[in-house]
């Protein structure tokens, strides 16, 4: 077992997708929530993941097992005073998260990272109330964290050069290419994507073409892996609304107003692939169904 220790703050989809691809590289981490149950379920949701890829034979049952052995929930927060790494991987609000980063800022020892997995709060204001604010660098993994070879490293204005360099050895130990950003709202994936996708809501909801042939219409024409409104659905509706008043009220730009279709969908809790419904349907492995299927 490497030495090396990391702790995963927040058991929700980023946080469980950290820790599959921590614990895939072979070392051992600490899931951690608000409660055990919180932390149990996340571990549980990790496990059908990696089950779905052993249906599509990209794993074996053997791998499956060590993989969960090397992930350890638990609601205990003091695990990070013996940590090197710390992921903060709570919902993405500004408030929430510098209370969680205070906290582990006071905990834990003087040489640890703590890194934020925020896809648009500005690390400056997120460290404004740490007393070693140098120590904070925002790593934005992409959903799934396992298969998605990006991470945009971000630095604030107070992030120290060893705090960057500790960042860079992790993206490169977890197998992933990395980008330096300089902070702005949004970065550089964010900021690019969130518009595209609005606009393919309301292309949806002028009635222009249906869900399924604006994503055709987008991976054919384009070449795009994923359509704009499936993508919306595996990020999660509420995350997607969620970066988008982040940016409106830092850009002061319509083109990142929300769609009011997206604010309605949210409402109603049709939250995508986690919900089962969003602009697609989805099973309860989170997998889309064909309409004929319903």
């Amino acid at each position: 077992m490497n030495t090396v220790r990391f702790v995963i703050l927040g058991a929700g989809v980023m946080g469980q997708g950290l820790a599959e691809a921590i614990a895939q590289s072979g070392y051992e981490l600490y899931l951690v929530d608000r409660t055990p149950e919180r932390a149990q379920h996340g571990h549980l949701q990790i496990g059908l993941a990696l089950d779905r890829e052993i249906e599509r034979w990209g794993l074996t049952k053997g791998e499956k097992k060590a993989i969960l052995a090397r992930i350890l929930p638990t609601d205990e927060l003091n695990v990070v005073r013996d940590a090197e790494i710390i992921f903060e991987a709570v919902p993405e609000e500004l408030k929430a998260k510098r209370e969680v980063l205070s906290r582990i800022d006071y905990l834990c020892k003087p040489d640890s990272v703590i890194v934020t997995n925020t896809a648009t709060l500005s690390i400056t204001e997120l460290s404004s109330s740490m007393t070693h604010p140098g120590r904070l660098i925002g790593m934005h993994f992409l959903n799934p964290v396992a298969r998605v070879p990006l991470v945009e490293i971000i630095k604030g204005m107070k992030t120290d050069r060893a705090t960057f360099n500790k960042a860079v050895s992790t993206a490169e130990m977890l197998g992933k290419k990395w980008i330096t950003v300089n902070e702005s709202p949004g970065y550089v994936t964010t900021r690019v994507v969130v518009p595209m996708i609005n606009e393919a809501i309301n292309v949806l909801m002028e009635g222009v073409a249906s869900a399924e042939d604006i994503d055709e219409a987008m991976k054919l024409g384009f070449g795009f892996n994923t359509g704009p409104l499936t993508l919306a659905d595996m990020t999660g509706l509420d995350v997607i609304l969620a970066w988008m008043n982040n940016l409106h009220s830092e850009r002061f730009s319509a083109i990142y107003a929300p769609s009011p279709l997206l604010r309605k969908m949210v409402r109603a809790g049709h939250l995508g692939a986690k919900s089962g419904k969003g602009f697609f349907e989805y099973d309860r492995d989170g997998n889309k169904v064909k309409k004929d299927e319903t």
